[in-house]
């Protein structure tokens, strides 16, 4: 076949993917573009009726703290259309209805803040100016309610988007340029992350097409077509968000070129560098001299290592340990009378480094339960968990007490004394079996660099759900960007994650 043929099958090719991929992103696109305004307009209503929440609350507790004045109800009236207009203006001025913030981030949330600082200051400012008489209290009360009722609308418009978007609604089609093999990364990340909103419905490549080339990626994302193409795809398939993944440009003055072309078009560019699994808190974009240098943070490894940590994790599981002294009891007390058998389980873990510890735990399962799990692995029956951890929604092993115990986590509490030992942390990755550890790869075993805790994103994440690909990346994010407010977020999690009893077996 000459090259003239072969160019002619390639672009026949991209434009059957083209025209099988512009009805799906142009009905994405309806949905989202009707998405925006409505979103601006409900926030605006949600800030207006917090306004006037805000604005009672305040009454309110000016009358209750310091007695019922006669005119304060007029001069509130007078005073609080004016500075209910200015506020909302301010988070107007503060791109506090950006919708591209609502779906993550707290850049929302601190725009909000920022403009509630503002309207008060300058709402303050007025008031002295001009002499206006308003009670200080009602002043004080306002601004001290306002922006938590605020917030709260924000989160909880951001939680029901978000909710939306995780059922199939209000999808946004991507269009990525770049490596297939980078487009795929991408992609994995926004299957995985549904709650985004995104949708990759096509990929351009840089590369022209050829004799073999790929007419869609591994994940089965079809390619549109080359790079030198991008316009005329982007006008055809016309998607709301073009992605570009690392090197899909040749140089910077080419994607500047291509940024030239696009200026005209109503579409999103987003840019992503070759970084993954790195928290928001360990980047940080300077740009300098024209060139956007993103700051990254080392891995934080040595940092969960720190004696605050250790600090916390003593007091933490000293105060659970003397608080839930009488449910530990009542615990033993019902295995021994009920299972006749040894309370405490005793086995042996990997820990920090490779070195090995008794993990305790109240016990769950027969006697032989090891023994059997052989036969079991042998015949087959594994239904949950993955290649590396055995796990079954209905172990036979499991006794009767076990299988409440582990649906509530209660079968973990005698870690705490692990944790008071030094064997382990009250939130780190899962402590693993030494045959385990055996099977991990180099990236695996870097989840033993820092204790083992008792919880962790993994628990806190659908726990034997996951594959074990899923439980690794966890694990390593949280091993990568370890911080002690992320330790608390965790702990917090895990309340809920306990009580909803999701993927405990």
């Amino acid at each position: 076949m000459s090259t003239s043929e072969e160019s002619v099958t390639s672009g026949h090719r991209n434009v059957s993917a083209i025209v099988r991929t512009r009805a799906t992103s142009r009905d994405a696109r309806r949905s989202d573009a009707a998405v925006r305004p409505l979103m601006v307009t409900t926030m605006l209503l949600a800030d207006a009726v917090c306004l006037v929440l805000a604005t009672l609350g305040a009454y309110a507790a000016r009358q209750l703290l310091l007695g019922r004045t006669g005119d304060l109800s007029e001069h509130v009236l007078d005073a609080a259309g004016i500075i209910a207009l200015g506020w909302l203006v301010a988070i107007i001025l503060f791109s506090g209805y950006d919708t591209r913030l609502v779906p993550a981030g707290t850049e929302l949330f601190s725009n909000v803040l920022h403009a509630s600082l503002a309207a008060a200051g300058i709402v303050g400012a007025v008031v002295y100016l001009l002499d206006i008489e308003l009670s200080r209290a009602f002043f004080v009360a306002l601004f001290v309610i306002g922006p938590p009722l605020l917030l709260l609308d924000r989160l909880l418009i951001r939680r029901g988007l978000n909710t939306l978007r995780n059922r199939g609604r209000l999808r946004t089609p991507v269009l990525a340029v770049g490596s297939l093999a980078h487009v795929d990364g991408i992609a994995r990340t926004i299957d995985r992350e549904t709650w985004l909103g995104y949708d990759v419905v096509g990929a351009v490549t840089p590369h022209t097409g050829a004799a073999g080339a790929a007419e869609e990626s591994g994940l089965g994302i079809p390619v549109l077509g080359a790079e030198h193409d991008l316009l005329r795809i982007v006008d055809e398939v016309r998607p709301r968000v073009l992605l570009f993944t690392a090197g899909a440009t040749a140089s910077a003055e080419e994607f500047r070129r291509t940024a030239w072309r696009l200026e005209g078009l109503d579409v999103q560019v987003i840019v992503v560098p070759a970084l993954s699994e790195i928290a928001a808190d360990r980047v940080r974009m300077r740009p300098v001299a024209g060139l956007p240098l993103v700051h990254m943070d080392l891995p934080r490894a040595r940092q969960a290592l720190r004696w605050t940590k250790r600090a916390f994790d003593i007091a933490a599981s000293t105060l659970l340990l003397l608080v839930l002294a009488p449910m530990l009891g009542l615990i033993a007390l019902c295995i021994r009378i009920r299972e006749g058998k040894e309370v405490v389980f005793r086995q042996q873990r990997v820990g920090r480094d490779g070195e090995t510890f008794e993990l305790l735990k109240f016990r769950s399962m027969i006697t032989d339960a090891e023994a059997e799990q052989v036969e079991l692995t042998e015949r087959a029956v594994q239904d949950r968990g993955n290649a590396v951890m055995f796990k079954m929604r209905r172990d036979p092993r499991i006794t009767r007490t076990g299988r409440f115990l582990r649906r509530y986590s209660l079968d973990e509490l005698p870690q705490l004394l692990n944790v008071l030992r030094g064997d382990m942390s009250l939130v780190g990755p899962r402590p693993a079996l030494p045959r385990e550890s055996a099977a991990y790869d180099d990236d695996a075993r870097r989840r033993l660099s820092v204790r083992p805790g008792i919880t962790g994103l993994w628990q806190v994440s659908g726990r034997s759900d996951l594959a074990w690909e899923e439980t690794v990346r966890l694990d390593l994010y949280y091993v990568d960007n370890w911080s002690f407010l992320r330790d608390l977020q965790i702990l917090l999690r895990t309340v809920r994650a306990v009580l909803a009893s999701s993927g405990a077996y």
